[in-house]
């Protein structure tokens, strides 16, 4: 068996009880699932991105440990965000202690804030924005059509983004997914700034709306990925709720009750933080 790490070991040492019990299960089932070849769904909502979780995500994405990510819009863009803007980030310690002036400041200085965090508008979306729609119009006028995440992992494996690098690669998770040509699904993506952004140029008629493919295709995708690879089981990780976790989860009763495939296996593990 492979030797334990130092955290694998100080917490088999220390979480002996309670919550703490129940996250040393959790990861020994994560392990069983992979030990026996299933394939393991990681879902992200909030603002993980943003806190930074690429340091350990992306190092999970390498080993890998993650066969399909379920994440919203803005998790998607924000890790390439802290990728090309890190030094331009702002942290608010006293968020809570903000008044209504105190947030008017922030947003006339181009400062998004995300709870202590605040993302530099010019730095991190208005950067990727010069890149991205050149992505986007570049398919269109070939007669081409790609998911969300697509677009962002040819972004990333285009080098376009190089000259603007302010963390270690390897603490990109976006960029480790990228190299592996991971599976993604970004319901909701519309509600995301890109997704925004997108919208802006299909009302100003730059683009056509179906040059991005949708959330139903997205749910067809995952649909048919899930028939694929469930041979040995899938397991189901949820980093919070919200519809990263509610659209996957769905796709199970989809299949055995909307389209009459009893034989459909349920998923195999599941465990929400």
């Amino acid at each position: 068996m492979k030797t334990k790490g130092a955290i694998s070991s100080f917490i088999e040492q220390h979480f002996l009880h309670f919550n703490a019990a129940a996250l040393v299960d959790a990861a020994k089932g994560y392990e069983e699932q992979l030990e026996k070849g299933a394939k393991m769904l990681v879902s992200l909502a909030g603002a993980m991105s943003t806190a930074e979780l690429g340091k350990s995500f992306a190092q999970m994405i390498r080993s890998g440990k993650v066969d399909i990510i379920s994440c919203t819009g803005a998790n998607l863009e924000e890790d390439i965000m802290n990728l090309v803007a890190h030094s331009h980030y702002r942290r608010v310690p006293n968020y809570r202690d903000l008044t209504p002036q105190d947030e008017w400041n922030l947003l006339e200085k181009g400062l998004n804030r995300v709870t202590d965090t605040c993302i530099p508008e010019e730095e991190a979306f208005r950067r990727l924005q010069h890149h991205i729609f050149k992505i986007w119009k570049d398919a269109e006028q070939a007669g081409e059509r790609y998911f969300p995440h697509e677009y962002m992992y040819k972004m990333l494996l285009s080098g376009v983004l190089e000259e603007y690098y302010e963390i270690d690669l390897k603490d990109s998770w976006m960029y480790a997914a990228a190299k592996k040509n991971l599976p993604i699904v970004v319901p909701g993506w519309e509600d995301s700034t890109m997704g925004n952004i997108f919208a802006s140029y299909v009302m100003k008629g730059e683009l056509k709306a179906g040059t991005m493919k949708s959330g139903i295709e997205y749910m067809t995708y995952l649909a048919e990925w899930y028939t694929q690879n469930s041979n040995y089981g899938i397991g189901f990780f949820q980093i919070g709720g919200g519809i990263a976790g509610d659209f996957p989860i769905c796709v199970v009763p989809m299949l055995t009750q909307d389209l009459g495939l009893e034989e459909t296996p349920f998923w195999s593990y599941f465990c929400q933080i």
